[in-house]
């Protein structure tokens, strides 16, 4: 893997991407969308015994060529829903290898791995956020990031960042989310001028090839003439450091353009605005928690901007910020990687109703192949032109009001509610006393920061909070690597608090593990 990494890294920086030739290739990807599926059925499904969807599609008596038939009669959207009906979807449990494949007269086990994408070149491995499942590794590809690249070139376009300086506050490896956005830009002929780290490179020996990684990298792009910076080591503390680099670029007539979490952006407003710092005209590009409205007003107050995109880890970017927006996070489809469809379902233990997403991967670079695969999202989905660029280039299938509904998202970071399950009906109980319903997390903002309550009955008896966040960050940072890096990041914004009073209750009377405020959207 290292040494194609070091072969193919030169090809993809050789090459680079004009941005008079991005809107192009994205219409030319889009319309040559449900070929790319058919290919991709074709090699990584039909051609591949161990794939759990070929299993699912012969049990329905489904053929590549009926897949063709559907494609040509009603459409990848009408087609994937044919398929759902007929039992060829994937749960979320079962994605991440948490149950065994189920249907009526079929039960076969699982493993997260057996939806690798056996056609990837595997040029580098990153561990995945968590967000999904428990950290795991995940192999991507240089083509996928070219791919990624292209309608990353029309929204920085639409949005005219073109020219404006870009700073990234993102984990440096394993996490892959910051390094990415470098190679994205030198892969554009340009670059990040800085890059501010919620982590160490290199905490312990175990990372030390990810620090090779990360160093190579950064001096291959340089090489090529991308100025591609070092990760500066930035916990949430020295908000100021970031704070005072998009000062100077707006004192020297030019904002900036900040890729981070939607809360970093509301700290680095808060903390412009205590300073006297004057970042007005700047942009935060936020992902990996919602932008609320919360959030947005407190990025407004400085004078900045927010909009975001919607990522998932397995598959990369869905969806990317409308510039003619007609909800705060509107984002256009990525139609020409990813096929969303809607199916309203019951979910949660409150049996709310919702309209959930399930998606489906459209091209041979994607690190997972997903054929209508549970997100664990709902939001409102709906078809609408628009006067953007993206929305020239075809892409008329837009989301908004995206939230989640089994797990909680703070800081940029998240975790699954299986662990907080876990550890609110045993770890808890067994460290502190009570039962499993004198525990419940709420997920909550204080002026636009995130908080996430550990509610706790008066019954349990005295508590001494620091022990209590120490237990339950210690038990989170157990469950994988990227549980980790995560439960370290709240521990630097101290997002986790514990409230003493009793639970909240639905209406029929049931104590949920998650408790979120926001009710679920109608489509």
């Amino acid at each position: 893997m290292g040494a194609r990494y070091v072969g193919g890294l030169g090809a993809f920086l050789r090459q680079p991407l004009r941005q008079q030739d991005c809107r192009r290739l994205l219409d030319q990807q889009y319309r040559a969308r449900e070929e790319s599926f058919l290919r991709l059925l074709e090699r990584g499904v039909y051609g591949n015994p161990r794939s759990p969807y070929r299993t699912l599609l012969e049990k329905a008596g489904i053929h590549l060529s009926d897949i063709a038939g559907l494609l040509k009669q009603q459409g990848m959207e009408g087609c994937l829903e044919r398929l759902h009906e007929a039992g060829v979807y994937i749960s979320l449990d079962e994605f991440k290898g948490r149950s065994p494949l189920c249907r009526p007269g079929l039960e076969i086990p699982l493993h997260a791995e057996d939806f690798d994408n056996p056609l990837l070149q595997r040029h580098y491995e990153a561990f995945t956020g968590g967000s999904r499942g428990a950290g795991r590794r995940l192999v991507l590809d240089l083509d996928q990031i070219t791919r990624d690249t292209i309608p990353h070139a029309v929204f920085q376009e639409a949005f005219g960042l073109v020219a404006r300086p870009m700073g990234v506050w993102r984990p440096c490896p394993p996490n892959n989310s910051g390094i990415k956005k470098s190679l994205m830009q030198a892969k554009l002929g340009r670059s990040v001028d800085r890059w501010f780290s919620q982590n160490r490179l290199a905490e312990s020996p175990a990372m030390w090839k990810y620090a090779a990684f990360t160093w190579y990298t950064t001096l291959a792009a340089r090489f090529y003439g991308s100025r591609c910076p070092a990760p500066e080591y930035t916990p949430l503390s020295e908000v100021m450091k970031v704070t005072r680099w998009m000062a100077d670029c707006r004192a020297s007539g030019n904002p900036a353009y900040l890729d981070t979490a939607a809360s970093g952006a509301v700290r680095v407003c808060m903390a412009a605005r205590e300073h006297g710092l004057d970042i007005s005209g700047s942009l935060f590009r936020t992902g990996g928690e919602p932008l609320t409205a919360g959030k947005a007003r407190a990025i407004r107050d400085a004078g900045a901007q927010a909009v975001c995109h919607y990522t998932m880890s397995e598959i990369g970017p869905i969806g990317m910020a409308c510039a003619d927006a007609s909800a705060l996070d509107d984002v256009h489809v990525l139609q020409q990687k990813a096929a969303v469809i809607q199916r309203r379902q019951r979910i949660g233990p409150a049996g709310v109703e919702a309209g959930v997403l399930y998606l489906t991967s459209l091209t041979p670079v994607s690190p997972k192949i997903m054929l209508n695969v549970e997100s664990g999202d709902y939001a409102v989905l709906e078809q609408r032109r628009c006067g953007c660029p993206l929305g020239a280039a075809g892409l008329d299938q837009h989301l908004h009001t995206i939230r989640s509904y089994e797990k909680l998202t703070s800081e940029g970071m998240t975790f699954l509610g299986g662990d907080l399950l876990l550890l609110l009906e045993e770890v808890l109980p067994r460290a502190f006393g009570g039962s499993p319903t004198d525990y419940q997390f709420v997920e909550e903002e204080d002026n636009g920061l995130p908080r996430v309550n550990l509610v706790v009955s008066p019954r349990v008896g005295a508590l001494e909070e620091s022990r209590v966040v120490a237990v339950t960050l210690e038990f989170l940072a157990s469950r994988s690597t990227g549980n980790r890096l995560m439960a370290g990041i709240w521990r630097q914004g101290e997002t986790l608090r514990l409230v003493r009073r009793e639970p909240y209750a639905t209406h029929a009377s049931k104590i949920l593990a998650l408790h979120v405020g926001a009710s679920p959207p109608r489509r």
